[in-house]
């Protein structure tokens, strides 16, 4: 028998590599991770990743995901280590530990999943993880989102090739990449068979206990899809309005799109879990109505007065459940809140909220609060350590990045279809740090500290 070509891909290596051409960097220093589950997709994947990775100088880290919910899991790190070592790349595996919950497992194993391969990326220092959905899982998840009983589905919206990272504070600054949402899974196999690979069928994907088992066999027997139709990668979002970023909030015109509303709301609270359908749904005719009120919403507050929507973080629910005060380890990033990245050049500082001490900062850090609108000040961060006489603005003594606008730029560039890349991961942008002149004073004595 003729050996397998390993040119035979009908254009897929060809496509996907001039997906990876447009959105990553050559001969760069940060590896690129690859979620391997061992499946048909992720094999191919890393087949057509590991080929582009050699040849324009880029490490591909590939992470492989045991959640020990399958007493087959251990064969399959084995087989994914195996897989990666016969293209030279580099391969970690990650476990989930702990008791797993009774009921909503899927989804619980999903949000781990993210967050391990979150922390991996993290460490390694990359800032895209590839993941190889395809078409098909469009398909399933268009077809479970139909029906809620399945799955209420993201007011995100649909999965599209290029968007954050779904798990916060880990995945902050990392964005997931998808080249094979525009393949079908028959292809992908096919791709894998020219070249003569094997890989996994995990028993699950045919356990119609599982929705998206459910979804793939009904569209597998054509229910709920239109004949002779192919699923295809979402279009372009239609951004009607994107928020601009005002001191500790941001502001929407009142006709923004109901996706770009729910990851604004996101970014505001620095919460994880995006608002319900129903309560968004709300919350958008009234807005479209012309009605001028203040409402709440994901931990986010949102106060409509004519024209113009602020939305910041929910004072009522940062009295209900203040933030964790951190302490801080000089030199060393960490977040608070959800909402700000704090670095400490000295020992001893302790950041928490600004709530209940307003009064007793220093006059220069009151002028600056004063800048901020009333109800935002109680959530900002301050510093205080013992000996101190009183509390101090977090950006007198630390170096602070405000996450939010970061966050909420990489969402509107997966809505609007923008070409953003990963390149521009690395750059700082605006509103993530606050004018120089507003802590013009800050290397000079005021007040305690």
């Amino acid at each position: 028998m003729a050996a397998p070509d390993p040119r035979s891909d009908s254009g897929l290596a060809t496509r996907v590599g001039a997906r990876l051409d447009a959105r990553l960097m050559r001969e760069a220093e940060p590896p690129i991770v690859l979620g391997l589950s061992g499946g048909g997709d992720s094999l191919a994947l890393l087949e057509i990743a590991a080929d582009w990775a050699r040849a324009h100088g880029r490490r591909l880290l590939a992470v492989t995901v045991d959640h020990g919910l399958n007493p087959d899991s251990p064969d399959w790190s084995r087989f994914c280590a195996e897989a990666c070592a016969r293209p030279g790349v580099d391969w970690i595996e990650r476990r989930w530990q702990g008791d797993k919950p009774a009921s909503g497992l899927t989804a619980a194993a999903r949000i781990a999943r993210h967050r391990l391969l979150a922390e991996a990326a993290r460490a390694a220092g990359a800032r895209v993880i590839l993941l190889a959905h395809t078409a098909d899982d469009i398909a399933e998840a268009d077809w479970m989102r139909a029906r809620p009983v399945e799955d209420g589905g993201s007011t995100l919206g649909r999965l599209r090739d290029w968007s954050p990272s779904p798990v916060w504070p880990e995945g902050r600054g990392l964005m997931l990449f998808r080249p094979l949402l525009g393949e079908r899974r028959g292809d992908l196999r096919d791709f894998l068979k020219a070249r003569g690979r094997d890989w996994i069928e995990d028993p699950a994907n045919a356990d119609a206990r599982f929705g998206r088992s459910r979804a793939r066999l009904a569209l597998a027997t054509g229910e709920g899809a239109v004949a002779g139709e192919t699923p295809r990668p979402p279009a372009a979002f239609g951004v009607e309005s994107l928020p601009l970023p005002l001191g500790e909030g941001f502001q929407v015109e009142r006709a923004v799109g109901s996706s770009v509303l729910a990851a604004t709301l996101l970014s505001a609270s620095g919460g994880s879990m995006p608002p319900r359908h129903d309560r968004l749904d709300r919350l958008i005719t009234r807005l479209r109505s012309g009605e001028n009120f203040t409402a709440t919403l994901a931990g986010a507050r949102v106060e409509a007065e004519g024209g113009r929507v602020l939305i910041g973080r929910e004072p009522g629910e940062f009295r209900r459940r203040p933030p964790a005060d951190v302490a801080l380890t000089p030199g060393v990033a960490a977040v608070w809140d959800g909402r700000y990245e704090i670095t400490a050049a000295e020992p001893a500082w302790t950041v928490t909220a600004a709530a209940g001490r307003l009064s007793r900062l220093p006059d220069a850090d009151r002028t600056v609060a004063a800048t901020v609108p009333p109800w935002a000040r109680p959530a900002l961060p301050v510093l205080i350590r013992d000996g101190a006489d009183g509390p101090i603005l977090a950006w007198r003594k630390a170096e602070v990045r405000a996450l939010a606008p970061r966050r909420l730029a990489l969402f509107s560039g997966a809505f609007s279809g923008e070409t953003t890349q990963e390149a521009d991961l690395f750059r700082t942008i605006h509103g993530e740090t606050s004018p120089a002149d507003l802590f013009s004073h800050k290397d000079h004595h005021c007040g305690p500290g």
